[in-house]
């Protein structure tokens, strides 16, 4: 036949995934899902807009963060959707998402955090949006991801004090007023129960706030891990509140949109077969989960994160607490794979402690290679946790992705086996009453990533940051995705001997 054996071998694994997805049970293409059922992509503000310095915008903490020393790269301009937002729709249509999610950049929409609007940064988003709806894709509207204006830093320290309440809230409904017209969905806050972590606690992202002996990769000059976590992620889960209850009292009658909150999906696994890692690893899974959606759920934090963490928990009001329970339409879910979580004992009577020494856990990011293996199954019980222990909210998974070494090749077969593998699991957790209605993948271009800016991708399209028209390529994820979306059969794949491609076909 003219193919090389050793090709035709290592394509086995994933000939192998398509004959179970094309089975009795398996996952055809987007027409196996219920009619309202949302597909699309996604990116971020900072990550794909380029123009840090156009039109109005300024610094926010992730800017400083990527100019501290950490990560060097272009961020100027980037992959400069700012100025190719036509492009990347008329892309994203060719694709045929249903749906687009990005978000807004507060420094870019207002400048010094409060106060007057940038007529430029008003422009952009307005304009983003109407060619999204143009093209007959919903936009999908974050409005915080990891981008503080820098200016709010500055002022009182941003998510650890608790004026960020009322200037996240003022902002929120500058977006619901002049956007909230076209935009049906709304996510407040991404990823608390991350950012906190990295930023507060370890140092690692920004604001790079941590203390020692806690901070990794830095030296700590300001913050205090023992507390800051704490205060950070109590007063983004209040910001949430603020903004829903705004959104319902004021606009969602007029409006009919939907606002949630985004968290990081984490699925722990035991770094080894002992009763403590398996132990460690399941309350760790709890705490994480527990830390945004048991106030959401009840009004309050849990039992076990009282516990653990003592007087060092902030408290909710009464007020607070009827606020926050309840203040979301749905839960956004971002997951790329299992955590390995090793028991690290510690004395329980130093006085300071950080939220890893709380939990008596030392944590780290499974390998690519550990992931692939690992990730789709660690989805389903996510997804199953979320039935079992918090009576089945309403679920949107915003982010799901594989990374590459970003220079690797267009021709990218594990990123479309994990795509077929978690679409799969997607499909099974809504046939056993999952209450999910959405699935995106990350991300729709290569971006500027926050871990390791452009050394890594996750995108279903590569960006040529060599060039000066930051042209886009697609890659057979991309293709794949296409397929799937068009409701063409996304197990006709076939190998060309010719052009050593993996081909679709209707």
């Amino acid at each position: 036949m003219g193919i090389n054996i050793i090709i035709i071998i290592s394509l086995l694994p994933l000939f192998l995934l398509i004959s179970i997805l094309g089975g009795t049970h398996g996952v055809d293409n987007r027409y196996d899902f219920p009619s309202d059922f949302i597909f699309g992509s996604g990116t971020t503000a900072f990550q794909v807009e380029g123009a840090a310095k156009e039109d109005g915008r300024t610094p926010s903490i992730w800017d400083t963060f990527a100019q501290s020393g950490q990560q060097t790269e272009d961020i100027d301009v980037g992959c400069n959707q700012y100025h190719k937002y036509k492009e990347d729709v008329k892309l994203m249509a060719d694709v045929g998402l249903d749906a687009y999610r990005f978000s807004i950049s507060w420094s870019r929409l207002i400048p010094n955090g409060r106060g007057p609007l940038n007529p430029k940064g008003l422009e952009y988003y307005n304009n983003l949006i109407n060619e999204l709806l143009l093209h007959g894709i919903q936009p999908h509207v974050t409005l915080y991801n990891y981008d503080l204006p820098q200016a709010l830093e500055d002022e009182y320290g941003g998510w650890i004090s608790p004026k960020i309440v009322e200037d996240f809230s003022a902002y929120a409904e500058v977006c619901f007023r002049e956007f909230g017209d076209r935009v049906l969905y709304w996510t407040t806050v991404n990823e608390p129960n991350v950012f906190v972590l990295g930023g507060y606690d370890l140092g690692f992202l920004p604001p790079e706030r941590c203390s020692f002996p806690f901070g990794q990769y830095k030296s700590c000059s300001k913050g205090n891990s023992t507390t800051e976590p704490y205060l950070a992620l109590h007063h983004s889960v209040l910001a949430h509140a603020s903004a829903a209850n705004l959104y319902k009292t004021k606009y969602k009658h007029k409006q009919h949109g939907h606002i949630g909150i985004s968290i990081y999906g984490i699925s722990f696994a035991p770094s080894t077969n002992s009763k403590e890692d398996a132990h460690v690893a399941q309350i760790a899974r709890q705490f994480l989960f527990d830390w945004v959606l048991r106030p959401l759920m009840v009004g309050d934090y849990s039992s076990m994160m009282k516990k653990i963490v003592g007087s060092k928990l902030p408290i909710f009001t009464k007020d607070e607490g009827n606020l926050v329970k309840g203040s979301y339409d749905f839960i956004g879910i971002t997951y790329y794979g299992d955590l390995s979580c090793k028991y690290l004992p510690s004395n329980s009577s130093v006085e300071y402690r950080d939220v890893y020494a709380d939990l008596q856990v030392q944590m780290r990011f499974l390998s690519r290679a550990e992931k692939s293996l690992t990730s789709a199954k660690s989805l389903k019980g996510v997804l199953e946790y979320l039935i079992q222990d918090f009576a089945n909210p309403p679920i949107i998974i915003y982010e799901n992705g594989f990374e590459t070494e970003r220079n690797s090749s267009l021709h990218d077969v594990p990123r479309v086996k994990y795509t077929m593998e978690h679409i799969q699991v997607v499909f099974d957790a809504l046939r056993n009453g999952s209450n999910i209605s959405g699935y995106f993948t990350w991300s729709f271009i290569d971006v500027y990533e926050l871990l390791t800016g452009y050394e890594t991708s996750y995108g279903l399209f590569y960006v040529d940051l060599d060039d000066p028209d930051r042209k886009r390529y697609p890659k057979l994820s991309a293709k794949w995705y296409s397929n799937f979306l068009k409701g063409k059969a996304s197990t006709s794949l076939d190998f060309d001997p010719t052009t050593e491609e993996l081909l679709f076909y209707s």
